[in-house]
C-alpha cells in the first residue's frame, strides 16, 4: 500500500488562500472583523510563512488589509478586485450567487454589444469566418447535447468577438467572460440544452460581424446577454420554487450525477443556411 503523498507547502498554501477568500465572499469572515495569524495558524494547521503568505495574496486582491495597531482586517466589497478571476470565482460559489451573475452580466452588456459592432466594422472577412465556423461548431455542440464542449466554444466565441473588436481593453475583458459563463455551468444555473434562440443569436452576431453589418451584429449580442439574465433567473426561480414545496428534493443548480453528459432532451434540430455567409462571388 503506498504511503499518501504529504501536502506541499504550496498546496497548504493554495487551500489556504481558497478558505479564507471563500469566508470573505460568503461573509462568514465579516467586513472589518481582525483576522488572527496566529489563530489561522492554529486552525488549519500550518506554518507561520504560509499564512503570511496567503494573506499576502488576499491582500494584493483588496479582500485584507494590514492596520497599524489592529492586524490584518477584513476589507468590504468595494475595496475587493472584483475584476480577479479568482475573487469572481469565490463571489460565484457564496450564497450571493445570483447577485454576482446579474452585475456581471449587466457589465456584459455594456461592453459586448459594442464590442460586436466594432468588429464588424473593423475584423477581417478571415476573422468574420472564424466566428461563423465557431458558431457552427458551437450549434454542433450544443444540439447533441456535449455540456462540456458547448461551454468550452462558448467561451472561445466570446473571446474571438471581443479580440476581433480590435479594442486591447475589450480584448483583456474576455477572462472575465470566461468566468461568468464557467461558473453559470458549474453552478447549474443553465438549461441542459441551449435554446433555439440562443444558438440562432450566436450565427446572427458571426454573420453579420462578417458581413459588417455593425447594427445587427449590436443588436444580436445584447440580445444574447438580455437571454442570460432571463434564462439565469428563471432557473435560479424554479429551483427556490420547489426547494420551498418540497424541501428533501435534489438541487437541481447542482449536477445530476446519474444523468449522462449529453443526454439530449429531445431531438436536435439543424442550423439553418445562410447563404449570406459563404464569401463573395
Amino acid at each position: 500500500m503506498k504511503t499518501p503523498k504529504a501536502e506541499s507547502p504550496i498546496d497548504r498554501h493554495a487551500a489556504l488562500v481558497q478558505s479564507l477568500g471563500l469566508a470573505i465572499a460568503e461573509g462568514s469572515l465579516a467586513p472589518h472583523s481582525i483576522v488572527r495569524l496566529d489563530e489561522l495558524e492554529a486552525q488549519h494547521g500550518v506554518s507561520r510563512s504560509v499564512v503570511r503568505e496567503a494573506a499576502r495574496v488576499l491582500s494584493s486582491k483588496g479582500m485584507l488589509a494590514s492596520r497599524r495597531r489592529f492586524g490584518t482586517v477584513v476589507q468590504p466589497e468595494e475595496e475587493w478586485n472584483l475584476y480577479d478571476p479568482q475573487v469572481i470565482r469565490w463571489r460565484l460559489a457564496s450564497s450571493r450567487r445570483l447577485e454576482q451573475l446579474q452585475a456581471l452580466n449587466e457589465l456584459r452588456g455594456a461592453i459586448e454589444p459594442q464590442a460586436a459592432r466594432l468588429a464588424a466594422e473593423r475584423a477581417s472577412w478571415d476573422a468574420g469566418s472564424e466566428l461563423v465556423s465557431l458558431a457552427a461548431r458551437l450549434w454542433s455542440a450544443g444540439q447533441r447535447g456535449d455540456q462540456e464542449e458547448f461551454l468550452r466554444l462558448d467561451v472561445e466565441f466570446h473571446a474571438a468577438v471581443l479580440g476581433a473588436s480590435g479594442n486591447a481593453m475589450f480584448s483583456q475583458l474576455q477572462n472575465l467572460v470566461a468566468e461568468v459563463l464557467t461558473g453559470r455551468a458549474e453552478h447549474g444555473l443553465m438549461p441542459h440544452l441551449p435554446h433555439h434562440e440562443a444558438l440562432q443569436l450566436h450565427v446572427d452576431v458571426a454573420s453579420s460581424i462578417q458581413r459588417g453589418e455593425a447594427g445587427a451584429a449590436h443588436a444580436a449580442m445584447s440580445r444574447i446577454v438580455e437571454q442570460f439574465a432571463e434564462e439565469v433567473g428563471h432557473i435560479w426561480s424554479e429551483h427556490h420554487a420547489g426547494a420551498d414545496q418540497d424541501p428533501t428534493r435534489p438541487d437541481p443548480t447542482r449536477p445530476d450525477p446519474s444523468r449522462q453528459a449529453g443526454e439530449p432532451d429531445d431531438a436536435p434540430q439543424r442550423p439553418p443556411s445562410d447563404s449570406r455567409s459563404q464569401p463573395p462571388a
